[in-house]
This record gives C-alpha cells, structure tokens and sequence, in this order.
C-alpha cells in the first residue's frame, strides 16, 4: 500500500491511468455493460460500487479541457426516468473539475462504439439504472 492512494484503486487500475494520454478514453461499466466483448483492456472491480471507483479515480484523472462535454453517458430512451447516479456523477466529478457540469448523452449503439475504442473499461458491480460513464482524459498541469 501507499499512502494516499484509496484502496479501492488496484495497482492494474493505477497503471491504466498512468498509462492513459490526453485524449484517450476510459469507461466505467456498471455490472450489466458488456465489457468483455467491448473492451481493448478490461480491468476488473467487480462489487466495487461505481460512484465509488469515480471519487477514487477523479483525484488522479483530469479530464479533457478540450472539449465541451469530457464525461458522457449513455442516452436515455423515449420515456426512461433520468437515472440518480447521474446526479451522483456530477457532484463527484465537479469537486475535481468544477467547469464540467453536464455529461455528453450518447445513444446506446455509439456509446458501444466508443466503448470498442477506449483505452480500457473497468468493470464494477454497479447495478443502478443506465451508471456506466466514459471519461476523457485531459493534460496536468501543475498550478
């Protein structure tokens, strides 16, 4: 172990996340996602809840200042219920990244897509309605 580092962060996980450029791509599946057939790299956090994952994560990610949305979700269809994880989501993802606050909403099939092309998806047993997020990783700066 070291310090400061959460536990819930695996050494594969860390590396990923080291590894990953700006721009590169990484999904946090919840537990119904197809990751295995999606996924370049898999790395595995299964029971491990998602909003969980994404507090530990978004101490290490900074995301994409490039682009106008660097957090998106799947879309939702005619009729869903917006999902409370997405509620969740933001108020995490804004305690790092305090100009980010809306996702980028892709439909289902394209969201499978750039799935296919992130540099890795981690899988977690999140069961919530529609918590997967794909995050794009931006430049550090040190201020």
């Amino acid at each position: 172990m070291l310090k400061g580092i959460p536990s819930i962060i695996s050494p594969e996980l860390m590396t990923v996340l080291m590894e990953m450029g700006h721009g590169d791509e990484i999904v946090i599946a919840d537990a119904n996602f197809p990751a295995v057939s999606n996924a370049r790299r898999i790395v595995r956090c299964d029971g491990h809840p998602a909003a969980k994952l994404l507090e530990a994560i978004m101490k290490f990610l900074p995301l994409d200042y490039a682009v106008e949305k660097p957090a998106a979700v799947m879309a939702l269809n005619a009729g869903d219920p917006t999902p409370e994880v997405w509620q969740t989501y933001l108020q995490l993802i804004a305690e790092h990244e305090t100009r980010v606050c809306d996702f980028d909403y892709v439909e289902r099939f394209d969201f499978y897509e750039r799935a296919r092309k992130a540099f890795a998806i981690v899988t977690t047993g999140e069961q919530a309605y529609k918590a997967n997020l794909l995050l794009k990783k931006g430049v550090y700066r040190e201020s």
